[in-house]
Order: structure tokens, then C-alpha cells, then sequence
């Protein structure tokens, strides 16, 4: 069962969809006093909505595991609050989702002291940050997880040439003058503008447009572009600085075996204190895992697993 929410994050209306095990007219009367269950806050990819990767764990982790999740879109972008649209503001997202964290604390059917995050790429890497500062973050969970700064000042790969970031940061400065001589939002493209494009950017590049620019995952809500100054705003943030106060609580990265960007996941693994674990889904590439069900099904078995051990069954108290 799908409930469109609302909550606050900074004064800016969040809009998400609350997902809970459907449950018969008779089931749902017997188990009206019955315990409140884990949460698991969702959070969505980079220009991602939650109609997209994140609604579909968030669903397949209240039907299948009997969690309440919830899935929302990041502050300026889909149904969310916040000009100028397009913004991506790691401080904000972050705030996001602790302020989710907050909606489910108040809720009926939660556990308040049983809630845990799932991010999904850029979320990933907010939700480590976010999680190293909230206590309430009982469990934290990653897919495809990256450092969407990380992302920007080297390549998803690791490998592109510092200067194509301090070249950003020219753009990103050059933006906000022109911004302050009343010339609008100034933003960039996201994707190629064609398949061929695409193909020419490398195998991520065409991976990235493939999902959000074609029939297989385009949204008309999702970002197909971001201001210049969500760039500044990333060059000083780190989203792995902090992941070893995450410890004592449970840590788990889900990363496709022959993704390009798995090499964040390790590094996050390798500045966690623990407990952690790293978890490959063999022959998946980045974006695999963000809908395709032969892998999006394993990766939905092990973090029911790893809630399970951490946060309880879905179904309530055992």
C-alpha cells in the first residue's frame, strides 16, 4: 500500500510516498494494536525521483519484508520545495534525509528506536554523512553507492584529469556573476543529447542515458540538468570524511561487480570501523541495480537479510 506524505526538511515541503505491506480488511482490523514496525528511510539517485530506483526498493522492501518505507525527492527537485530547481546541495540532501528520519519517528506504525536508510548512488554516499551524525540511524545501507563529489572532481571511474573540475569551478563562478547581474539560473546539461552522444562518452555515460533518457526509466520529474552552483557546493564536501563514526552500527555496500563507480564502495568499506560488509552482485554494471530484476532481486534478499538483523523482521516485534 502506497500513501503520498509530505514533511518539512529547512521550512521546504518534502513530498514522498510511504509504502506499507498490503494487508485484508480482516488482517488489517486484527493488527490494528500490533506493534510498530522497522523503517527504512529510502533515498534516490542522483537527478533521480522516487517513481524511480528508490520507489521500487522502497516497495519491494514493504511487500516482500514487511518494512515501512519511504521513499522522497530530494529538496528542488521532482515534487519537492525549493528554487532554484535543479539545485544539488549535499548539505540540503543530507538534511533531507535526517528530516525523513524524523517524519517516521512520528509515525504510528514505527519503531521510532528501529529505523534504518538505504541510499541509492549519490544517496549512498548522503546517507553515510548522514548516518554519521544521527544516532537514530540504527542501519545504513548502500546500492551502487557513490560520492557524488568524488564523482564530479574525478570521473566516475577515478581516473579523469583534475583540471576538467577546476575548469567546472570556472563555469560554476562565472554562473553566479551572471546570476547576480539578473541574467536567471544558469545550468548544464546532465545527459548527451543522443544515443550516439552517449556512446561516445563511454559505457557510464550511455548506461546514465540510457535509464533516465529513454522508455526503460525516463521520468518527466527527473533532472535532466543541474544549476552551476551545485558544483561549488561540492567541491568541499566529502561524503566518506566521517563514515568511521558510523560504528558500532551495522554497515552494508551493495556494489555491481563490473561497475565502474564500485570503487567508492571500497573506499567507504575501507574507512568504515565496522560492522561492515561489502556485497558484489556479479555481472552487474552501475545502473543494473537500479531496476533490472535479475540483480535488483538479490540485492533486495541481502539488505532484507541485513535489516532483518539489525533493525528486526518487518512483520514486528519477534
Amino acid at each position: 500500500m502506497r500513501t503520498d506524505v509530505t514533511f518539512s526538511s529547512n521550512g521546504l515541503k518534502i513530498a514522498g510516498c510511504l509504502h506499507l505491506q498490503d494487508e485484508g480488511q480482516d488482517e488489517a482490523r486484527d493488527n490494528a494494536d500490533a506493534a510498530p514496525r522497522p523503517a527504512i528511510v529510502v533515498g534516490h539517485p542522483g537527478s533521480g525521483v522516487k517513481e524511480q530506483a528508490a520507489g521500487l526498493y522502497a516497495r519491494r522492501l514493504a511487500e516482500e519484508a514487511g518494512y515501512v518505507t519511504l521513499a522522497f525527492d530530494a529538496a528542488y527537485q521532482g515534487e519537492s520545495e525549493g528554487e532554484p530547481r535543479g539545485l544539488e546541495d549535499p548539505a540540503q540532501r543530507i538534511e533531507d534525509l535526517k528530516s525523513a528520519v524524523s517524519f517516521l519517528t512520528t509515525h504510528p506504525a514505527v519503531d521510532p528506536n528501529r529505523i534504518g536508510v538505504l541510499g541509492i548512488c549519490a544517496s549512498g554516499g548522503y546517507s553515510l554523512a548522514a548516518a554519521a551524525g544521527d544516532h537514530r540511524i540504527r542501519a545504513v545501507a548502500t546500492v551502487s553507492g557513490v560520492d557524488i563529489a568524488r564523482q564530479f572532481k574525478v570521473g566516475a571511474d577515478g581516473t579523469q584529469d583534475p583540471a576538467v573540475f577546476h575548469s567546472m569551478l570556472d563555469a560554476a563562478a562565472s554562473a553566479r556573476t551572471a546570476e547576480a547581474r539578473g541574467e536567471g539560473v544558469q545550468r548544464f546539461d546532465l545527459f548527451p543529447a543522443s544515443e550516439q552522444e552517449a556512446r561516445l562518452g563511454g559505457p557510464h555515460t550511455y548506461e546514465g542515458w540510457e535509464y533516465y533518457c529513454t522508455p526503460r526509466a525516463a521520468h518527466p520529474r527527473s533532472a535532466k540538468a543541474l544549476t552551476w552552483s551545485s558544483v561549488d557546493r561540492m567541491a568541499a564536501f566529502d561524503a566518506f570524511a566521517a563514515v568511521g563514526l558510523i560504528a558500532p552500527r551495522p554497515l552494508l555496500l551493495i556494489a555491481g561487480r563490473e561497475a565502474v563507480t564500485s570503487w567508492m564502495s571500497v573506499q567507504a568499506f575501507q574507512g568504515a570501523r565496522g560492522p561492515k560488509e561489502l556485497h558484489w552482485i556479479d555481472g552487474a554494471v552501475h545502473n543494473d541495480l537500479y531496476d533490472k530484476d535479475e540483480y535488483v532481486t538479490p540485492a533486495v534478499a541481502k539488505l532484507a537479510e541485513f535489516y532483518r538483523a539489525h533493525l528486526g523482521r518487518g512483520e514486528g516485534r519477534e
